[in-house]
């Protein structure tokens, strides 16, 4: 349980879940209207700390300079939102919605609340005085944006980091077609083709070697050529893939919020033309 002089160990800083993650930094320390003992904490969450969430500190405690509460950090990021800037108490509405949130007894902190001698609920405001918890700023907390009687500026600054995502795949597949195509040949073929020669003294010899008169056949082949056609695989190229990175230029816009301090002194110069301050 947080204590009343341990509240300056838990403001404005790191909270962490049972796990032992970052929440976010303690902001606000809301007290028990009625024992004075310190009820919940406020937490800025978020990634610029735009968001505020509360968490029950009964059973949290301060070690090495931070809170650890038994809530995990999606259970609190997920709490009710509240306003913390409704007067710095709690109304019995948000109260009771973070204690059913949170699963604590509702009718036994109503119960101890209004024990005789104790203090009942203040129905006049609509605060409860178990837990209409008022904001802790006699326990350290200063008024935002003051510190020592100046007034701090603050600004959002934008920060752009990239990602490395899938954009698509490439595959490669093989497959296959057929296709025609055509070479010219040269092919040869045998024709018949009958010869007459007369009787000369040269072959007169070879004409009379025979009988002088009978009948005989004499048989010719003749022959022709014919394209086939063969086909045998060959290798002709490798086909891999291969990914390049190019970079390229992006303009990233976005909208920062920034604080401006104005003095009533500087704009009553100025409706004075930007003369100074008048003498007596």
């Amino acid at each position: 349980m947080i204590k009343r002089d341990q509240i300056p160990a838990v403001l404005d800083h790191p909270v962490l879940d049972e796990g032992g993650k970052k929440i976010g930094e303690a902001k606000h320390v809301f007290l028990d209207d009625v024992t004075g003992a310190p009820e919940w904490v406020s937490v800025k969450t978020g990634m610029f700390g735009t968001s505020e969430t509360f968490v029950p500190i009964r059973e949290a405690r301060v070690v090495d300079g931070h809170t650890e509460v038994p809530y995990s950090k999606s259970k609190v990021k997920d709490a009710p939102h509240v306003d913390v800037d409704g007067g710095g108490h709690l109304s019995e509405e948000e109260e009771h919605r973070l204690y059913d949130y949170y699963g604590m007894d509702w009718d036994a902190s109503w119960s101890r609340a209004n024990q005789p001698g104790e203090g009942g609920w203040a129905h006049g405001d609509g605060q409860g005085a178990a837990g209409a918890a008022g904001m802790a700023g006699a326990a350290g907390a200063e008024a935002p944006g003051r510190q020592d009687d100046a007034m701090t500026r603050s600004e959002e600054r934008m920060r752009v980091g990239v990602e490395r995502r899938e954009a698509g795949r490439v595959r490669l597949r093989k497959y296959v077609v057929t296709e025609d195509e055509e070479r010219t040949v040269p092919l040869r073929h045998e024709e018949v083709r009958v010869e007459r020669e007369p009787i000369t003294d040269d072959n007169r010899d070879a004409a009379l070697s025979g009988p002088e008169i009978s009948e005989a056949e004499h048989e010719v082949v003749l022959h022709e050529e014919r394209p086939v056609v063969e086909t045998e695989a060959v290798p002709v190229e490798r086909v891999r893939l291969t990914a390049e990175e190019h970079t390229e230029q992006e303009t990233v816009r976005g909208q920062v919020r920034k604080e401006r301090i104005e003095s009533s002194a500087e704009e009553a110069r100025e409706d004075r033309g930007g003369m100074g301050p008048e003498r007596p």
